[in-house]
């Protein structure tokens, strides 16, 4: 299967692997871009990596950043159809986590095929996200956030023309976050993974169990050591537990 125009907008990192087993589709966190993901997620030759660009960044810079999930996900949606030709599964990190969730469901609803899983890395579970107000916090609070989370190098905030650049687009996935409703779904039928570090504030650990309720088949739950972004700090531990889930989910079948 090849890319049309939209798969190309929205996954412009993707490297066609004919051979392979699987698509992972990857989903960045909030003022995150695809080319990090792509990067990361080099699971292998039998996996092929979609790394999702959302507008308003890199390669969609002169786009508007999109301000709710469900516009986001509208969007996407009928671009990957096309791209669900063999088997496939998601991996959310933070804000992407709620984005793969809801795209599974708008999979479920347009009678799409469903993917053989969800993989969630420090994902907030709908309900227990504390919204920051991001829409309406000044640049300078905006940017203590960001140095909070670990969101970007001190070097980049500290660019004030790049940051000026870059605020709308982080500002727009906050508010995505922020009003993010719970979702008034009956849950998935596809298993879920999820890892959270054991420092991280938002998502809590103690909150991460909340994401068993959104499957009706396996749940795992496992803490890695790390603030928010231990995606980057353990990162050969991350990557060696996604194969490990990969591989499980593979060899049960549909």
């Amino acid at each position: 299967m090849t890319a049309g125009q939209g798969g190309k907008v929205w996954f412009p990192y993707w490297k066609p692997r004919p051979g392979a087993a699987l698509r992972l589709f990857c989903f960045p966190f909030a003022a995150g871009s695809a080319s990090a993901l792509h990067r990361w997620a080099d699971l292998g030759p039998s996996i092929e990596v979609m790394a999702v660009q959302y507008p308003g960044r890199e390669t969609r810079f002169q786009e508007p950043p999109l301000r709710s999930i469900t516009a986001l996900v509208e969007a996407l949606g009928p671009a990957m159809l096309p791209l669900l030709d063999r088997p496939f599964a998601f991996f959310g990190y933070s804000l992407g986590a709620s984005i793969s969730l809801q795209l599974a469901y708008w999979l479920r609803r347009t009678g799409a095929p469903a993917p053989q899983g969800l993989m969630i890395g420090a994902g907030t579970p709908p309900g227990f996200w504390k919204p920051r107000g991001a829409l309406h916090m000044s640049d300078e609070a905006l940017i203590a956030m960001l140095r909070e989370y670990g969101a970007a190098p001190p070097q980049v905030l500290a660019h004030e023309e790049l940051m000026r650049l870059l605020l709308p687009m982080v500002r727009a996935d906050f508010e995505m976050i922020d009003t993010y409703p719970v979702p008034d779904e009956e849950p998935l039928s596809v298993p879920l993974a999820v890892w959270g570090g054991t420092e991280d504030l938002q998502p809590s650990p103690q909150h991460l169990e909340a994401w068993r309720g959104y499957t009706t088949r396996d749940f795992t739950l496992q803490l890695i050591s790390g603030g928010h972004f231990f995606l980057f700090s353990a990162a050969e531990l991350l990557r060696e537990a996604m194969e490990r889930t990969l591989l499980r989910w593979s060899s049960k079948g549909p």
